[in-house]
């Protein structure tokens, strides 16, 4: 399956990377680097995350890596990455869109 990354999705990437980097650039390039290779892996296991919680849409999945959830969701033959949040973070469907 093909993987496209929305321009909030490679935002926020890029934001908490970032922000990891003010007292560890070490451990933000690791975590980047973690979040790329399991999201690559859901290009030959898509249905590997879990559905979203606060979501009543089975459509929207999410991992867990660290403290953060990377938000999915399957169209077709793609993978859409369409958000990264804190894992405290409540997500509506209104937060996909920003």
């Amino acid at each position: 399956m093909k993987i496209i990354w929305s321009p909030l999705a490679q935002h926020k990437l890029n934001e908490i990377a970032d922000y990891i980097a003010q007292d560890k650039p070490g451990a933000a390039l690791n975590w980047a680097e973690s979040v790329l290779d399991q999201v690559e892996n859901l290009a030959l296991f898509p249905n590997s995350g879990r559905p979203v919680p606060e979501l009543d849409n089975d459509q929207y999945k999410e991992l867990i890596i660290d403290h953060y959830r990377v938000i999915y969701k399957i169209l077709d033959k793609e993978i859409h990455i369409l958000t990264i949040r804190n894992f405290k973070q409540l997500l509506s469907e209104k937060d996909l869109s920003s």
